[in-house]
């Protein structure tokens, strides 16, 4: 087995992004490792419109803004192995896999980038009471069902959880035949897009109930019946406010985690909030030559960020290849307050940065009639008013190099929400 310079593990969208990058920047040897048995990640089974409307400025399936990026690694004729899984990579680089063809291999890389992209919550994280029936699915694992394989999960649904591929596989087992009673959330906000609510569930007259649960499920063999109820502050249900629905499947979404088990068995440092990599402005990880991008640093809205985000994971593993780690001369923190969740990254290197750093972030809640404020120490540099501000939605703040390079004495970035 030959050994590469660049390393990407995951070849979905931003695997295949980062590796068009890398090549761009003037590395040659890059090998993308895939698990599946096609390049494209999740987006094969993502068949509704909606994507590249940033990248592209037109509307695309999943399958058809992969397809774009798969044309360019082919194009460029980036090597990539499917039906392959990593089973380790460790600090220096090296990372081992296997596969029925090559059996156990490893492999010496000068630069690694993290494209594993996430996975869905599953149930066992929930503590629904109640039997395990048949019936009882992701959203995701529904979706590949339904799209992907051809079966139908089930006709009357009730779906937990308002993410957008909730949202989504609600209009999608309408359109399929399916009856959908009700979307619940137990959240007083839902966790999707705006326009994943009005084009999903308005526009099919599907009901979402926010700050409710799932209390029961009903049936041995199979689903028969779900129990929702009203939860409280403290998230617990309310007595008196049960809703029973007779149905026979019942949806997950109820979250999305960065698929990290690599990552820590690298030494890769984790954010307690996002579970995703703690990076730099270069997205390079507390081990050297190591880089994340995409849903396995924190989960995205739009693949439309997932793409300019791995690019520029891409772009920095060239450069580290190329000309080697740059030593900081001094590192500044973002400290993400007052609503803000995280940002990633979550420091800067004002010497070492690019022109500009595009930092994203969450915010913890819905603020109306808000700002978010941008403050170098102390002083207030930037502030951008918006109407609303939601959970289901990324923001983001554009840092220059040439202002953090005229403040010498700058000790910290702080970013976070107040009245407009």
């Amino acid at each position: 087995m030959k050994n590469y310079d660049l390393v990407i593990v995951g070849g979905g969208p931003a695997g295949l992004a980062a590796a068009v990058a890398a090549r761009d920047n003037g590395i040659q040897d890059i090998l993308i490792i895939e698990r599946d048995d096609r390049l494209g990640g999740i987006l094969n089974q993502c068949i509704h419109n909606g994507f590249g409307l940033h990248t592209f400025k037109e509307e695309l399936t999943g399958p058809e803004y992969a397809q774009r990026f798969i044309d360019q690694v082919i194009e460029r004729k980036i090597d990539y192995k499917l039906n392959t899984m990593v089973m380790d990579i460790n600090p220096d680089k090296q990372v081992t896999a296997m596969n029925r063809e090559d059996g156990m291999f490893v492999i010496d890389a000068k630069a690694v980038i993290l494209a594993m992209g996430c996975r869905e919550r599953p149930r066992g994280a929930l503590n629904i009471p109640g039997y395990r029936p048949a019936g009882i699915y992701s959203a995701g694992t529904a979706q590949r069902l339904v799209n992907i394989e051809g079966y139908m999960p089930g006709k009357k649904v009730v779906i937990l959880g308002s993410g957008d591929i909730g949202l989504i596989m609600a209009r999608r087992m309408t359109l399929e035949g399916a009856e959908v009673k009700v979307v619940a959330e137990i959240m007083p906000y839902s966790g999707g897009l705006k326009r994943n609510i009005v084009q999903c569930l308005d526009d099919y007259g599907i009901p979402l109930k926010l700050s409710h649960t799932v209390v029961d499920i009903e049936g041995k063999e199979r689903v028969e019946a779900v129990t929702i109820a009203e939860v409280d502050d403290h998230m617990k249900p309310i007595p008196g406010t049960e809703e029973r629905y007779e149905c026979d499947t019942l949806l997950l979404s109820v979250g999305l985690l960065p698929e990290n088990e690599l990552s820590r068995q690298s030494g890769v440092e984790l954010s307690p909030v996002h579970r995703g990599p703690i990076v730099n402005d270069s997205l390079e990880t507390n081990v050297e030559g190591i880089f994340a991008c995409g849903n396995v640093l924190h989960v995205h809205d739009l693949v439309d960020f997932v793409s300019q985000e791995a690019a520029q994971a891409g772009k920095n593993a060239a450069n580290f290849i190329l000309h080697g780690e740059k030593k900081a001369e001094r590192i500044v923190k973002i400290n993400p307050t007052g609503g803000v969740r995280y940002t990633v990254p979550a420091f800067i290197r004002p010497e070492e940065m690019d022109e500009t750093v595009t930092v994203r972030f969450r915010v913890g809640a819905v603020y109306k009639n808000s700002a978010v404020a941008t403050y170098f120490d102390d002083e207030c540099v930037a502030r951008r008013k918006k109407q609303v501000f939601a959970p289901g939605e990324m923001e983001q703040v554009i840092l220059k190099k040439s202002d953090l390079l005229a403040q010498k004495d700058l000790k910290e970035i702080t970013i976070r929400i107040e009245e407009a």
